[in-house]
C-alpha cells in the first residue's frame, strides 16, 4: 500500500497530512482506569477455514452472554444472512437476467464504499465517489462492449484518479494512487467478469456455476477447518485457515465442478473437476489478498452491514478473483453456442 514501516500496535498511524496524529490516552491498570479490554485473540479478521484449537482462550472481547463459537462467528445468523443473499442472486438470474446487473453494480459500488473507507481510517485518502463513478461506468461498457470495454474502463478509471489526485498536492501521493488503484482492480474491474459472464444466452448458467463451485469452496473449507483443521496455511496472514480447510475446499469444488458442468454444460467430468479446482485455489487466493488488506489497515471486517459475515466485500473477496479465471475456463470449456 506504498507504507514501509507500519506503527507498531498502540502507536498513532500518520493522519491524511502525513503528520501523525497525537495518541489518545488508553485506559490501563492503575488509579482512575479501569482494567484494559484483552487483545483479540489468533485469527483477529478471518471468519473461514478456522483451525480446530481446543486449548484456544474463549473470545473475551465477544459478548459474554453469547457462548463461545468454534467458527468465530454466529453461525446461525451467518446462514441465514447467506441464504437471503442466495434467494437474491439467484431469484434475479432465474426471473430475468439482467435484472442481475442491478445486483452487480449495488454489490460492486457497496464494496467500493467498504473498501475505501476501511483506507481511510488508515489515513489513505481515495476518491470514493470518483471509484463509484468509474465502477459503475465500467460495468455499463462492459456489458455492451464486451472485454475490450472493460480494459478500456479500467484505463480510464486509473487516468481518472491520477489527474484526481492532482488537486491535493503531493503529500502522501506516492500512497494514494496505489490504494486508490488497488480498489478498482479488486472490485469494479475483477467484478467486470460476471458481467462478461452472464452477456451470452446461456449467462444465467455461467453465473450460477461460477458462484456455485465457490460457495462449495467455502462450505468445504469451513466443515474441513472445523473437523480437522491443525495445520495452519498462512499463519501471518490468516491463522485460522488450514491445510486441511484447503483440502475440503480442493475436494468439494472438484466434485461440485465435474458434477455441474457436465449437468448444465455437457462437459466430461474430469475437465469440470479442473474447473473446480481452479476455482477452489483462485477463491482462496482471493480470501487471503482481503485477510492480507485487513491487517494492514488494522481493521476485523470492512463493515457490519451482513450479518454474521462482516461486510459484503467480506463475502465478495473469494468471488471477485475466481471470475476472471472461470470466465476464460467457460470459454474454452463451454463455447458459447456449442451446446
Amino acid at each position: 500500500m506504498g507504507r514501509h514501516n507500519t506503527p507498531p500496535t498502540g502507536m498513532p498511524r500518520p493522519g491524511p497530512g502525513g503528520h501523525h496524529q497525537p495518541a489518545r490516552p488508553q485506559p490501563g491498570p492503575g488509579p482512575g482506569f479501569p482494567p484494559g479490554p484483552p487483545p483479540p485473540p489468533p485469527g483477529y479478521g478471518d471468519h473461514d477455514n478456522p483451525v480446530a484449537d481446543p486449548q484456544q482462550p474463549s473470545e473475551a472481547w465477544q459478548d459474554a452472554s453469547k457462548p463461545p463459537s468454534r467458527a468465530g462467528r454466529n453461525l446461525p445468523l451467518a446462514v441465514a444472512a447467506g441464504v437471503i443473499l442466495g434467494a437474491v442472486v439467484l431469484g434475479s438470474l432465474l426471473i430475468y437476467r439482467q435484472i442481475f446487473l442491478a445486483v452487480i453494480a449495488i454489490a460492486i459500488g457497496v464494496a467500493i464504499w467498504e473498501l475505501s473507507q476501511a483506507m481511510r481510517t488508515a489515513g489513505i485518502r481515495v476518491p470514493t465517489w470518483t471509484l463509484l463513478a468509474c465502477g459503475l461506468g465500467m460495468q455499463g461498457l462492459t456489458w455492451f462492449g464486451g472485454p475490450e470495454m472493460l480494459a478500456l474502463g479500467l484505463g480510464v478509471t486509473v487516468v481518472v484518479l491520477v489527474v484526481w489526485r492532482f488537486a491535493d498536492g503531493a503529500t502522501g501521493y506516492h500512497s494514494d494512487i496505489p490504494a486508490a488503484t488497488l480498489v478498482g482492480v479488486f472490485v469494479p474491474f475483477l467484478g467486470g467478469f460476471a458481467v462478461l459472464l452472464l452477456a451470452p444466452p446461456d449467462g444465467a448458467k455461467r453465473v450460477i456455476a461460477t458462484l456455485l463451485v465457490v460457495v462449495l469452496s467455502d462450505t468445504g473449507g469451513y466443515i474441513a477447518g472445523v473437523l480437522a483443521g491443525r495445520h495452519p496455511m498462512a499463519p501471518t496472514i490468516s491463522p485460522k485457515k488450514s491445510w486441511e480447510g484447503m483440502g475440503g475446499s480442493l475436494v468439494a469444488c472438484a466434485i461440485g465442478g465435474a458434477v455441474t458442468l457436465q449437468l448444465m454444460f455437457d462437459v466430461p467430468w474430469w475437465q469440470g473437476a479442473v474447473f473446480g479446482v481452479a476455482l477452489a485455489i483462485t477463491a482462496t487466493v482471493g480470501d487471503l489478498t482481503e485477510s492480507l488488506i485487513k491487517r494492514d489497515l488494522g481493521v476485523k471486517d470492512m463493515s457490519r452491514l451482513v450479518p454474521g459475515h462482516g461486510g459484503l466485500m467480506d463475502r465478495l473477496d473469494s468471488i471477485l478473483l475466481a471470475l476472471p479465471v472461470a470466465y476464460a475456463l467457460l470459454t474454452y470449456l463451454a463455447p458459447v453456442g456449442s451446446h
